[in-house]
């Protein structure tokens, strides 16, 4: 692009709490010309026709119908992840703007942390921990072992890429797989996992000691797991989310761990997040 112009992209700040990571800087600067929400508010005039492209990061800047108005060039909102349902797609479209995301860059991550939760949550490692730091301890209790991983029934509601790749671990584990999904895997691909698919979620809640949650978020999946859900649950199981913090209803998860309806839960997600304090 030598001798051309960068193109503009809008991005909510650089640094700071939720702002574009400063070692990142470097390298989209190279490509493209970074404006921040407070340079464009305080220059609009000569902004507003110049932006091409919104870089979203941490689901910021927020998009509405006020910003697209202003920016009568938009091309691309890419949004830095894989969920978009931070982002109105329909209102989008309407102004002809297109959305990027990044699909499967963090599906191995997000799976290592759904077996992580689920590995933690079982053996107490987070109580545990407490304990061994905490000034109070004078002995470590013979009844905090946890439960066995091994053996134990996997629930996985979604088994897409991430979905998938927690039953390959959860096989090394040697645990016995069920799995909820809109459509069943292919017969080779769940002989690879010994995975077992249940037609209907409640089967699969039933029988399983840990439910572990992998789907999008859409209105389908809006509090997929609520009061009802959680009471077909063994009162001995976990719930493990590595999905969107309302896929859950969370008071209706905090009523069943008050009243010891399941045993745990496990979360990489929550609504809000963080939760408040």
């Amino acid at each position: 692009m030598e001798g051309q112009e960068l193109p503009y992209v809008l991005v909510d700040s650089i640094g700071e709490k939720v702002g574009v990571y400063k070692d990142h800087v470097g390298f989209l600067k190279k490509r493209f010309h970074l404006i921040t929400m407070k340079e464009y508010l305080e220059n609009k005039t000569v902004l507003s026709k110049k932006i091409r492209a919104i870089y979203m990061w941490y689901h910021k800047p927020a998009i509405n119908e006020e910003l697209l108005q202003s920016l009568p060039n938009l091309k691309v909102v890419a949004s830095s992840g894989v969920g978009i349902d931070h982002l109105d797609v329909k209102l989008l479209s309407s102004y002809g703007v297109k959305v990027a995301n990044t699909p499967f860059v963090v599906s191995t991550d997000t799976a290592d942390m759904g077996m992580a939760l689920l590995l933690a949550s079982s053996r107490r490692i987070v109580e545990g921990h407490q304990m061994a730091v905490s000034p109070d301890t004078e002995y470590f209790p013979a009844d905090w072992l946890g439960v066995e991983v091994s053996g134990a029934t996997l629930g996985i509601v979604g088994m897409g890429t991430i979905g998938y790749k927690v039953a390959e671990r959860a096989k090394a584990f040697e645990m016995k797989i069920l799995y909820h999904n809109r459509s069943q895997r292919k017969k080779e691909e769940e002989n690879a996992v010994g995975a077992v698919y249940c037609k209907k979620i409640d089967d699969l809640l039933q029988q399983s000691d840990f439910v572990l949650l992998a789907v999008n978020l859409t209105p389908q999946t809006h509090k997929l797991i609520g009061k009802r859900e959680l009471e077909l649950m063994k009162p001995t199981a976990t719930l493990i989310n590595i999905s969107r913090g309302l896929v859950v209803d969370q008071d209706a998860l905090v009523e069943a761990l008050q009243n010891k309806v399941i045993k745990a839960a496990a979360l990489d997600v929550t609504y809000p997040e963080p939760l408040p304090r």
